[in-house]
């Protein structure tokens, strides 16, 4: 018989989940002083229960029931079972307790689980207790009650049915039921926050799930969608749901009255969103927030329904308080909009404008900082206010950018960025709506005049086949340009310069891989009429590349530079092919060739052979428009391409784009 593996769990503050009736009988009944000092000694329990002033040392709320189930709901979050019991004891001796009942209670403790990668990392101890990620799952177990107006609570169980048992199901695919169940709430991002807390072997139920939101419909709406996930709708059983509104203790007179309380009508809406979310995300940038849980960008998460409860790190609309963020100071700049066009990020194609950005520069290396930030960006994605989050290599360093659409959203982001490795300078400023940055010179997708305008075209669909899930361009974890010049010479007569122009190059910072590349057997690459054998130097940026180009426009026979004329020039994929795959490479690239050659707005594409590596292969591709070579990258065919290659290819493709 196979023993199925448990999650590795990390378990933080004890929760108590208190409901409670109130004798409303004996209420009108009692004499007025009784009720008054009733009233203050409930108003100074709640006060003091809820105000405590050490972070670590848990937070309490109160709510007024709607329903019939109870009046009040009471939830205490405390580092020990000692602290949550003296709680319920001190309440007992207030004479407020006198007209109340318990009717339910449910007693957890706030948890966080291994599904994911980084998750078990955390939990084992390795990671820093400083870093982001560390900060992150912290939050998930010892959150802060958010400031929301509605709660929504209920417990949970796995299923254990003969056809569907969770816990006869393997490891590996619990963790896909916890990743797919845990994009739904991601969606959910800055409307739900959410606190899981584990029951086993404390209450009846296993799990308890608590939503957090001032629009009801939001939890609904939650909750509906993720019914029909598996992971609900065959795996999950549910307790029965309590809902409440949040009051303040100094709202208990009036909330014994039947007077409006401070909430009604007045309450402020939560700020859900300023706070990325998810843990493997948090783990792999350092980042850490409390919305979600995803510590990684593809470990299982939980699901916000609490079906995923048992895997605390994964997305989530957001878990239950803020991570503690340092504060970091950034100048406030006018010319930001400048500066980020400089990097190839333009109004209108990467941000709306108006929107508040952050320009963080790092000394760290920009292959660091990439996978840093790539976490980061997936927490900061479950967030409605996130634009956008990317590196940039400029100028023999790294540039962090984060663009968010408001700037107190902004400058929590910041307290994540400052701790990036070897930052360095931070500004911040507001971008402009109109897009002043480029000096006026209009986006052409045909060829290109302005190297401003051809690193942003770049940048913008590097950025378009990151989403669509192809690799585009940053190997190493920084932006690469590749310069190309065609030529009619024998490539036995460009060895000699070539190699000539490498030693020079060589001793150039920012200098990747000059070498020269013949069109493979079978097939063609031409210049107007002519056979070309093509060279191609690549560079670390744009500005580095282009200096290149007078230089290899020297060599014998150069007839034309790549991207020049009109079209849209997908200059240069490169692959690096596992020697046993070869020729199975060429065939297929044979296979897809015939279907560009059927595609609108193709002109032509050709696959070349490095003369000094065989199985390093580089593909020239040339259509009429950029949107033309888009509508392929985009179709099934590229995706099955793509699927394939990760089994011949020996490391990451490069997709790069002229300077």
């Amino acid at each position: 018989m196979v023993r199925r593996r448990a999650p590795p769990t990390v378990e933080g503050w004890y929760a108590l989940h208190e409901f409670r009736t109130i004798d409303w009988d004996a209420w009108r009944e009692a004499p007025e002083r009784v009720r008054e000092r009733a009233i203050t000694e409930g108003e100074t329990f709640f006060a003091d229960a809820i105000g405590v002033t050490d972070a670590a040392a848990g937070d309490s709320a109160v709510y007024a029931m709607l329903g019939h189930e109870a009046d009040l709901l009471v939830v205490h979050l405390r580092p020990t079972t000692a602290d949550v019991e003296r709680l319920t004891r001190r309440f007992e001796h207030t004479a407020f307790a006198g007209f109340t009942e318990p009717t339910d209670s449910f007693v957890s403790v706030t948890e966080a689980s291994g599904y994911s990668e980084k998750g078990r990392e955390f939990i084992e101890g390795e990671v820093e207790d400083d870093s982001g990620l560390a900060r992150y799952m912290r939050s998930r177990i010892e959150p802060e009650i958010p400031d929301a107006e509605h709660v929504s609570f209920y417990p949970m169980d796995k299923r254990r049915d003969p056809e569907y048992n969770w816990y006869d199901l393997p490891f590996e695919e619990r963790a896909e039921h916890m990743d797919a169940h845990g994009d739904i709430g991601r969606e959910y991002a800055g409307k739900v926050t959410q606190m899981i807390t584990g029951a086993i072997g404390m209450d009846d139920w296993e799990w308890g799930v608590t939503l957090w939101a001032d629009d009801l419909t939001d939890v609904k709406e939650l909750l509906y969608e993720m019914r029909f996930d598996p992971s609900s709708s065959k795996y999950a059983e549910f307790g029965p749901f309590w809902i409440g509104r949040k009051m303040a203790p100094t709202d208990l007179a009036a909330y014994m009255a039947g007077e409006p309380i401070a909430g009604d009508g007045d309450h402020s809406a939560a700020d859900h969103s300023t706070v990325p979310a998810t843990p493997e995300d948090a783990a792999e940038s350092d980042s850490e927030h409390h919305a979600g849980d995803d510590t990684h960008g593809d470990d299982g998460h939980p699901a916000a329904d609490g079906e995923s409860s048992d895997d605390t790190d994964d997305g989530h609309p957001g878990s239950g308080g803020r991570p503690s963020v340092g504060d970091v100071s950034y100048s406030t700049v006018e010319d930001l909009p400048e500066r980020l066009f400089q990097l190839g990020l333009r109004a209108g194609d990467d941000y709306e404008g108006g929107e508040y950005g952050l320009l963080f520069y790092a000394e760290a290396d920009a292959k660091e900082l990439a996978e840093e930030v790539a976490g980061l960006r997936e927490n900061f994605d479950h967030y409605d206010r996130h634009v956008a989050t990317l590196v940039r290599a400029s100028g023999g360093r790294s540039a962090v950018v984060s663009v968010w659409t408001a700037e107190e959203a902004a400058e929590t982001a910041a307290g994540f960025l400052g701790d990036l490795p070897g930052i360095t300078e931070q500004y911040g400023g507001v971008l402009e709506a109109e897009n002043e940055a480029d000096g006026g010179v209009e986006e052409d997708h045909g060829a290109t005049t302005e190297a401003g305008t051809d690193e942003a075209t770049a940048a913008s669909v590097r950025d378009e086949l990151s989403e669509a899930g192809v690799y585009a361009g940053q190997p190493h974890g920084e932006d690469v340009y590749a310069m190309v010049v065609y030529a009619e010479a024998d490539a036995d007569e460009l060895v000699e310069p070539v190699s000539e122009l490498r030693d020079r190059f060589a001793e150039t910072e920012g200098h990747v891989r000059t070498a020269i590349y013949e069109p493979e057997v079978g097939e063609v690459t031409t210049v107007g009429d002519s056979e070309a054998t093509a060279v191609v130097s690549l560079w670390e940026g744009s500005a580095d590349a282009e200096s290149a180009a007078d230089t290899l426009a020297e060599l014998p026979g150069v007839l034309a530079r790549a991207g020049e004329g009109d079209g849209f020039g997908t200059m240069g994929m490169f692959y690096r092919v596992k020697p046993d795959y070869r020729e199975e490479f060429v065939e297929t690239f044979g296979v897809v060739g015939e279907k560009l050659a059927k595609m609108d707005g193709h002109r032509g594409t050709a696959l070349l052979v490095n003369d000094d590596d065989a199985t390093d292969m580089f593909i020239a591709s040339n259509w009429d428009a950029r949107e033309d070579a888009m509508a392929f990258f985009r179709s099934d065919d590229f995706r099955e391409t793509v699927e394939w290659g990760r089994e011949v290819l020996a490391d990451q493709p490069r997709h790069v784009f002229l300077a």
